[in-house]
């Protein structure tokens, strides 16, 4: 098993690995083969919804790496804008989507 496996991949495997523990009639040391396999995959697939969880965590700080808040304090929770949507820059020159309701 690769640590380049997507994780769409590896959960469809684990999904997999899981199905036969549940229906098949196993040896032993088959089941514990499988069993071991689902242990690396469920691993591989955490890690890849950790590195995701950094990843959106990054795109959402401000510009002094502090959770970006909205007018009332709390934390923005607006999708990211589209790549055809029109940009404009904000305070401290971050970009943020044009409210087409503003405009």
């Amino acid at each position: 098993m690769s640590d380049d496996l997507r994780f769409e991949a590896a959960l469809k495997q684990l999904e997999e690995v899981v199905r036969q523990l549940e229906q098949s009639e196993l040896e032993l040391e088959e089941s514990l083969k499988l069993y071991e396999q689902g242990i690396r995959l469920s691993r591989l697939c955490h890690a890849k919804l950790e590195e995701a969880e950094g990843r959106i965590e990054m795109l959402v700080k401000d510009a002094r790496g502090e959770a970006a808040r909205d007018r009332e304090g709390q934390p923005r929770t607006e999708p990211l804008p589209s790549p055809d949507q029109p940009q404009t820059r904000g305070r401290g020159g971050q970009r943020h989507a044009r409210d087409p309701e503003s405009s």
